[in-house]
């Protein structure tokens, strides 16, 4: 096995420190946590557990590691409680608190990258086009799949999981959460798309 770089023990301890941050002393309750969190540990278990077979670039570890960072604040405060938003209520004049935008931006941006380096590396496809618009759809498959998780869940304890929903009354929630998710893929495959040729060429 390679020799595993600094930088990556470095994200890993990071990591794991915001998550012994994230579960103690939650503003809501552990079932919000668990939900809220729930996709960053399951990420990291499988970055883990597949670090050996499939080690992915750097740049693509930090970027998992900020989206664990996104998730984990989240899910600590809640996402309607989040210092953050509130202070971008002050900055924009926002009527909400629109941290969970953020998490969403990072829902397209993360996947859509981590679809294009699997593409890449596992399938003989080659061809920009299909891979972008695989990228995106990968990226909103997953938002949409988050958005059924978090309806079932309001079905099962409309009480318990309201701080889980987010919704803060926003009608638009679900639909806005899906476009933010869709504006962080497109990002992320237009940076893809002019940085991966010099990346390429530079060896």
């Amino acid at each position: 096995m390679k020799e595993i770089p600094k930088s990556h023990l470095v994200l890993l301890v990071l990591v794991l420190l915001t998550f012994l941050w994230s579960a103690i002393g939650v503003v809501d309750t552990y079932l919000t946590w668990v939900l809220e969190a729930a996709p960053a540990i399951a990420g990291l278990l499988v970055l883990v557990f597949t670090y050996k077979k499939f080690r992915m670039p750097t740049y693509l570890y930090v970027i998992m590691a900020f989206h664990m960072a996104v998730l984990l604040v989240g899910a600590h405060y809640s996402y309607a409680k989040v210092p953050l938003g509130f202070w971008m209520e002050d900055w924009f004049g926002f009527t909400r608190n629109n941290y969970d935008k953020i998490g969403h931006f990072m829902q397209g941006f993360t996947p859509a990258l981590l679809t294009i380096e699997l593409l890449r590396r596992t399938t003989p496809l080659r061809t920009t086009g299909w891979t972008v618009f695989l990228a995106i759809s990968v990226a909103e498959a997953i938002s949409a799949l988050y958005e059924i998780i978090e309806w079932i869940a309001s079905l099962s304890d409309p009480t318990d999981t309201e701080a889980f929903l987010g919704t803060q009354g926003y009608i638009w929630d679900t639909q806005t959460d899906m476009f933010m998710c869709l504006i962080g893929a497109v990002v992320a495959v237009l940076i893809w798309y002019f940085v991966y040729p010099r990346r390429s060429a530079a060896g």
